[in-house]
């Protein structure tokens, strides 16, 4: 099953209804984490009288008792979009428990406004019709309607730079893909986005370093615009909208790239990047975030297992770049800032990402 995703087109009376939705969802479990948090905090200072730390449908039935009954606009709204919201704040305190992730925080208005919808979804044509709010356009000319039917059709509904967006699970059948090439070395970087073993080049988009000077100038309006007025609100939104412009940039990149190595060859190799030991060099931080590295590599983890490829990772101790792709003579003395590899021992002269690329797939054929 693959996620589905595309923008709706609303119009006003769509969007309000939209904004009272994810508005419901956001109080649920704002209300919901300063339950848990009280009783936490109780427990804290009680060790002796602790109380149970409610779940999802404990927090459920006493939102209905004593919220929903005193909140009328509760019932103006779909009564899915206030469950999943505790289920999801659930989620967030396991999650949080088992240290996988940070407690959960409270939620602010307009920021990645999103809420669940559950029931007999319908789609004709580029039009969905959803429980509660009915019929609703998009920007497609043909929308998947094989939606999951398990407990029924839901999606999931959220606001990203002043625009909705629907998302739904589909039924997909991976691709029978006969490929062209075998087993290619990737090396991703800075300067160009990949090089491959087969010398072709990738070049790196750098949609943030594009647009810096746009960034800051907006930012500097917002910072001075009063809180809470319609100026801010206007601001925001444009900030709100650049930011988007760029993720859509460098996902745009990376999907054709990944597309590419899993649809034209057998094998990849990549090498296991410290993405996080990177980031703390404060001088390229903002470069290698540009870039996308996890990204990359969570789009190549999952396209592999569609298209039948398969995704070697070699150990990040590799010494890729400073390994002779023709002696595999280790040059210990190579820097960052030199983009050129040249071999003393054997006279080699290459492009320093290239010799990168050619190490890597040669590192898994040694292996095997």
């Amino acid at each position: 099953m693959i996620s589905f995703k595309t923008e709706l087109k609303l119009n006003n009376k769509q969007r309000t209804i939209m904004a009272k939705h994810a508005g419901v969802a956001r109080h649920a479990y704002n209300w919901g984490l300063a339950i848990c948090k009280e009783i936490l905090d109780y427990n804290q200072a009680n060790p002796d009288n602790k109380q149970k730390f409610p779940s999802a449908i404990d927090l459920h039935k006493r939102l209905v008792a004593e919220v929903k009954s005193q909140n009328q606009w509760y019932y103006e709204v779909s009564k899915c979009s206030p469950q999943q919201a505790l289920r999801d704040l659930r989620i967030a305190w396991d999650r949080s428990f088992n240290k996988i992730a940070k407690p959960p925080r409270f939620k602010k208005k307009n920021n990645r406004d999103s809420f669940y919808l559950e029931g007999n979804i319908q789609i004709k044509g580029n039009k969905i019709k959803l429980p509660r709010i009915g019929w609703v356009k998009t920007y497609e000319k043909f929308i998947p309607s094989i939606l999951v039917k398990k407990s029924g059709s839901n999606c999931v509904i959220s606001k990203r730079a002043n625009r909705w967006f629907i998302s739904y699970k589909v039924d997909y059948e991976p691709e029978k893909i006969e490929h062209t090439f075998g087993r290619v070395g990737c090396d991703i970087g800075i300067k160009t986005l990949a090089t491959l073993s087969n010398g072709l080049v990738f070049p790196n988009v750098k949609a943030y370093r594009t647009v810096k000077k746009k960034l800051a100038h907006l930012q500097r309006e917002l910072s001075r615009k009063v809180k809470g007025s319609t100026n801010y609100k206007r601001a925001s939104v444009k900030l709100a909208k650049l930011h988007y412009r760029i993720s859509c940039i460098r996902k745009d990149a990376i999907h054709k790239l990944t597309h590419y190595l899993t649809k034209n060859h057998s094998e990849v190799v990549i090498e296991d990047l410290n993405v996080s030991g990177m980031l703390q060099n404060h001088r390229l931080a903002s470069a290698i975030a540009d870039c996308g590295f996890y990204e990359f590599r969570r789009q190549l983890e999952y396209k592999c297992d569609w298209y039948g490829a398969i995704l070697h990772i070699v150990d990040r101790c590799f010494p890729s770049s400073k390994t002779c792709s023709n002696c595999n003579e280790i040059k210990s003395d190579l820097k960052l800032k030199d983009r050129t590899f040249n071999c003393s021992y054997c006279g080699l002269i290459i492009d320093r990402d290239l010799n990168a690329s050619i190490n890597l797939e040669n590192a898994v054929s040694s292996t095997v």
